[in-house]
């Protein structure tokens, strides 16, 4: 997976739902959610740009954002990626199954 912890450790099945939370704001280009991520997490997460690029085709062939072309704030040409509504209805899905997943291992690990 392309969302490590800057230690190495992999967090699996991150990657997609890191994805959409950060075009949930705006839309932006590929490395610009590499930058928000980072900066969401205090760098602790960074997105591989070779992992990067599969998930967005895949989040794209799935439906859940499109891409358009546009120019960057440097006068470049770069791809934008922006979630759809059904991009919306997933991440809010992911969000409760992260939540759901992140309780039952934070009761798991308080136990004696």
């Amino acid at each position: 997976m392309a969302v490590v912890e800057k230690g190495g450790d992999m967090l699996q099945g991150t990657l997609d739902m890191l994805i959409l939370k950060a075009l949930s704001l705006e839309p932006m280009h590929g490395w610009g959610i590499t930058e928000r991520i980072g900066q969401w997490s205090n760098a602790v997460l960074e997105v591989n740009q070779g992992s990067l690029y599969p998930a967005l085709y895949r989040l794209k062939r799935q439906g859940w954002i499109a891409s358009s072309w546009k120019t960057t704030e440097n006068n470049r040409r770069a791809r934008y990626y922006e979630l759809t509504p059904d991009g919306r209805r997933q991440l809010a899905e992911e969000h409760r199954a992260w939540t759901r997943m992140a309780r039952a291992i934070d009761f798991l690990m308080a136990m004696s």
